[in-house]
């Protein structure tokens, strides 16, 4: 059924009949209509309808070197061409797989040489339970099976992923979380700061939750606290300064394992090559997926950690866990052209020193919005709190900002006019977040800024229509 001999309605009627999307009210969608995009070019996408759309979610987190890249297109054809499939099962492999393992092993932080290839974040964080409780019983602690981790995260929907993450409305569906998974509070101050508290105060307080709960749950229980360094899917939550390195001593102290889910953060997001750099961390191991192929192939998997694989290799025997498509060679053989591509460009670089401050500082700006509480960015992530009322004053007298009633959803209502004024910015509660094409160059970045600023204009005029803002 060629693109062309369809119409937008054709389309979303073939889609209410037949395709159920995730994260989705399907009745709600199959009377509305989905949006049918059919093209994109660089930073850019296209509708049925032939709107551009600035795509500042970069897909979902993941197309980071941008739409038509055809080094990427090239390496997925000649793959496909050579060999387009085999399994890394019955003691066999394929040069894509172990050029990518290495190459991985070689821009990854020092303590990692290995890695364990999945389809996704979701499966690598399967993985990852797996893994560490395979650690612990070969290490002779076979009770260290519970993982901490934290409310509003989010590790993917498969049962394990999910449990892991924190995610209210996700574990109200199908009895989650699974045993041996339990959660501490988000790092985030807007949610449970004290009055007067200082970033750097909060973030050793919120770090100190995770003391409090291996405590609890007892040591020689724990086997590994699982974090994102920024919580993308929550929000673009940002950590103070302080709230990682806190993190880090804890689990050293315990002797638990840290696990940096970088599915969101890897590979240049943050302006390094994993987010646990840029806060300081040594985890033992790393989930990725998402931008190790700029999201043209499927692709995921585990960095794992010399201290767990040294176990696994020497006294582990057979590990019973895999995938069809660990190491899928098509996959394999872009995230190396992909690779290539971002350390040729300097994109990495460029974020930490040019883009992500142009960002920053637009966000500054921003945030002197009237309906903007909070701006803040890390790299090519950023986010913005709507508010009823800006926050007024400082010190001992200051007043909060007062937020919207979640029940108006004003957030979507931002989002509707970003869809409609060309900008795909993504609505978490009333935070509106970015996570643009590491690929972005400074006149779009400005371009961005401009699109949001109208966008909140709009939204402005629209509540004060509804009578939604307080009288001034």
């Amino acid at each position: 059924m060629p693109q062309f001999e369809h119409t937008t309605a054709q389309w979303q009627a073939l889609d209410a009949a037949h395709h159920l999307h995730p994260f989705t009210d399907f009745k709600a969608l199959a009377a509305k209509g989905s949006r049918i995009i059919t093209r994109g070019d660089n930073i850019y996408l296209w509708d049925s309808e032939g709107q551009r759309l600035f795509d500042a979610m970069s897909g979902l987190w993941c197309v980071n070197v941008g739409y038509g890249q055809q080094a990427l297109i090239d390496a997925a054809t000649e793959q496909l061409r050579t060999l387009p499939f085999y399994n890394s099962f019955f003691q066999t492999t394929t040069p894509p797989a172990v050029a990518l393992a290495a190459r991985l092993a070689q821009i990854s932080p020092p303590q990692f040489s290995h890695v364990f290839f999945s389809g996704s974040g979701s499966e690598g964080n399967d993985t990852v339970i797996r893994m560490v409780r395979r650690y612990w019983d070969l290490m002779g602690q076979p009770r260290r099976h519970t993982v901490i981790s934290r409310y509003n995260a989010y590790h993917g929907s498969t049962m394990a992923a999910a449990s892991l993450g924190g995610m209210k409305d996700m574990h109200a569906q199908g009895g989650l979380p699974i045993p041996g998974i339990v959660h501490i509070d988000q790092p985030y101050q807007v949610q449970h700061g004290l009055p007067g508290e200082s970033a750097e105060a909060f973030g050793r307080r919120a770090a100190s939750w995770l003391e409090d709960k291996i405590r609890e749950v007892g040591p020689e229980h724990v086997a590994a606290f699982i974090g994102e360094p920024v919580q993308g899917a929550g929000g673009v939550i940002i950590p103070p300064e302080s709230y990682w390195p806190e993190i880090q001593r804890i689990c050293d102290q315990y002797g638990i394992l840290l696990v940096s889910d970088e599915v969101i953060c890897g590979f240049g997001r943050t302006g390094h090559w994993f987010g646990c750099e840029r806060f300081g961390t040594r985890p033992d191991l790393i989930t990725f997926a998402k931008g190790v192929t700029s999201g043209y192939i499927p692709l995921g998997g585990v960095l794992v950690g010399d201290r767990v694989a040294r176990v696994l290799i020497e006294q582990g025997g057979e590990f019973a866990h895999g995938y069809t498509y660990s190491g899928h060679p098509v996959a394999c053989a872009v995230a190396l052209a992909n690779l290539d591509l971002i350390e040729r460009e300097g994109l990495i670089t460029r974020v930490r020193e040019v883009t992500g401050p142009r960002l920053a500082a637009g966000f500054a700006a921003l945030a002197e919005h009237p309906l903007v509480g909070e701006a803040e960015t890390c790299g090519l992530m950023g986010a913005l709190r709507l508010v009823r009322r800006k926050a007024q004053g400082a010190g001992p007298s200051a007043v909060a900002a007062e937020a919207f009633d979640p029940a108006l959803g004003v957030g979507m209502l931002c989002r509707g006019h970003c869809f409609g004024n060309g900008l795909i910015m993504r609505a978490v509660g009333d935070r509106m977040i970015v996570a643009p094409p590491l690929v972005m160059t400074e006149a779009q970045v400005d371009e961005l800024l401009g699109l949001i600023r109208h966008c909140l204009d709009l939204t402005w005029t629209d509540l004060q229509h509804r009578g939604w803002l307080p009288a001034s």
